[in-house]
């Protein structure tokens, strides 16, 4: 047991070392990416993208409190809705008037 718990660290040292490696040489890359013609225009629109993703992840933040919101509104609405109002006593129709005898006009 003493020998699979050793190779456990061993593997998860060589695991941190090739990410560790790997990871500098992303920094090494993107350095060098400034020197490549339209390099430096590249590395401006990846900074915009993450501004951008920045923005919108705080937009999208502030729609669970308007989902909330509508939520309340909603529960608000039904309640109002499920009140029976008051019935009114239906309105009576005048009674037509007697038509007018017609007139002749003189002849």
């Amino acid at each position: 047991m003493a020998k699979t718990s050793t190779t456990a660290k061993t593997s998860t040292n060589k695991q941190n070392d090739i990410l560790a490696r790997f990871t500098e040489l992303g920094h090494e890359a993107l350095n060098r990416l400034t020197d490549v013609p339209g390099g430096s225009k590249v590395v401006d629109m990846m900074n915009e993208s993450k501004a951008r993703l920045d923005e919108m992840q705080k937009k999208l933040r502030g729609l669970d409190a308007l989902e909330k919101r509508v939520t309340a509104l909603e529960k608000q609405l039904a309640a109002t809705v499920k009140k029976p109002a008051a019935k009114k006593p239906a309105a009576r129709k005048p009674k037509p008037k007697p038509a007018a005898p017609p007139t002749n006009p003189p002849a």
